[in-house]
């Protein structure tokens, strides 16, 4: 049987995006290059990246100051709802409209993206979770959206499926999951944004969570 060693997998929200979401906005590129200096220390590996345009000009961003490190887009890492929970999965309390609103929210999005999320989520637990083989330690980023995070996160910690939704992660914070060979996945932490000025912190963040 091969050995396997811990994975570190590193998660960053793209920065801070245009209205139009097609490119970074000048906070955007700051926080991106802020995040990768934190960065420069450790043995990352690789740069896993989503497609869409914010998502690759941050890990663009971030690779220029991790010199050598390869770049690799992926469609696992992209937008996309990774989970669609039945009426039935969601709970009553506080109150039955917390699952109205929920089935509510997830409705608004277009018709592929619900469709084909569930899958490409699978494969990025395929593809980025886990301890890894070899005898040395794996440092891997992946530079991607809001909801996988919420949903890699949500898989570490054992939550139902559905919990990824509530889940918010600010632009350019920096979570870390641990995958060790010998034990559970666990969350080193999450949506850490020290590296970022007080004027850069908290944006993509709902208002009424920032404190």
């Amino acid at each position: 049987m091969a050995n396997t060693a811990t994975r570190y997998l590193y998660l960053a929200r793209h920065g801070e995006a245009s209205a139009d979401e097609s490119e970074l906005t000048e906070n955007g590129r700051r926080q991106a290059q802020l995040l990768g200096e934190r960065l420069q220390d450790t043995p990352v590996s690789a740069i896993h990246h989503g497609p869409l345009p914010r998502a690759a000009q941050t890990a663009r961003l971030m690779a220029e100051r991790l010199s050598g490190v390869p770049l690799q887009a992926c469609e696992p890492a992209g937008d996309y709802i990774p989970y669609v929970p039945g009426r039935d999965e969601l709970p009553d309390q506080p109150s039955a409209a917390y699952a109205d609103s929920v089935l509510d929210f997830i409705a608004r999005f277009p018709a592929r993206e619900r469709e084909q999320g569930p899958a490409l989520a699978q494969a990025a637990l395929d593809r980025f979770t886990g301890p890894v083989e070899g005898d040395e330690p794996r440092h891997e980023l992946v530079v991607t959206h809001n909801f996988l995070i919420g949903w890699l996160v949500r898989a570490a910690l054992d939550a139902p499926r559905w919990r990824w939704l509530g889940l918010n992660f600010a632009n350019a914070a920096l979570t870390v999951i641990r995958y060790a060979p010998d034990r559970p996945a666990s969350v080193v932490f999450s949506n850490d944004m020290r590296h970022l000025p007080a004027e850069l912190r908290w944006t993509g963040f709902p208002p009424a969570l920032r404190i």
